[in-house]
């Protein structure tokens, strides 16, 4: 496996570097930072990248995204001292197809690392589970989403301005004024909106709003 290795830190770089060598691991070069990271994969081809996340001018979540976008195929698996969920799901969904920690022993390691000949995803005890658990979340919300569209496309384009206004705090008196109808025309309006959306009351019609984004 051709492997890159990027890391701003000279010591672990070249500690690195023999390890991978003395297991049979071709390193076909090193880099000390996300340009330079950059640059090397364009002109060594390499199959996998371990790449550091926090390093200076460009780190490795930025570094990973440039070079995901231009070369695919690299496998990309981050190397770092950071366990932070932020960084574990920006790495991952920057193109990362692997995330590990340092913390770790030489043959755990080994076994994860190699693993991806195999087609395995290389993480770090424990946070296989995060990923997934962050991926369902995500899922969760989307659904939420749509859930919601739908609920508003039930809604006459007459009821979407009634909701509007009065989500921006106008009374029915004021929003019959504005739409040059009846307040109890809109209240009518209001008590349909209700009842199409499964709502109970006017202060969740208005909490309702808000979550689509109809008023700020």
């Amino acid at each position: 496996m051709k492997t890159l290795l990027v890391d701003d830190h000279p010591l672990f770089l070249d500690g690195l570097k023999s390890l991978l060598t003395v297991r049979g691991i071709e390193v076909v070069g090193t880099a000390r930072g996300g340009i330079e990271a950059l640059e090397k994969a364009r002109s060594l081809n390499p199959e996998i990248i371990l790449m550091d996340i926090k390093m200076p001018n460009l780190d490795g979540l930025a570094a990973t995204r440039l070079i995901k976008a231009e070369l695919p195929a690299v496998k990309i698996v981050m190397l770092t001292m950071s366990a932070d969920d932020e960084d574990l799901f920006e790495a991952i969904k920057n193109g990362a197809c692997g995330y590990l920690l340092k913390t770790l022993d030489v043959d755990e390691f080994f076994t994860l690392f190699l693993g991806l000949a195999r087609g395995e995803v290389p993480l770090s005890p424990g946070l296989a589970g995060r990923v997934l658990e962050e991926f369902a979340r995500e899922a969760m919300k989307s659904k939420s989403i749509k859930t919601s569209e739908a609920n508003t496309e039930v809604l006459s384009p007459r009821q979407m301005q009634v909701l509007t206004l009065v989500a921006q705090g106008l009374t029915y008196k004021e929003v019959g004024a504005k739409l040059c109808l009846a307040e109890r025309t809109i209240k009518y309006h209001i008590g349909e909106i209700i009842e199409r959306l499964h709502l109970e009351n006017r202060s969740q019609v208005i909490q309702y709003a808000r979550g689509m984004k109809l008023v700020k």
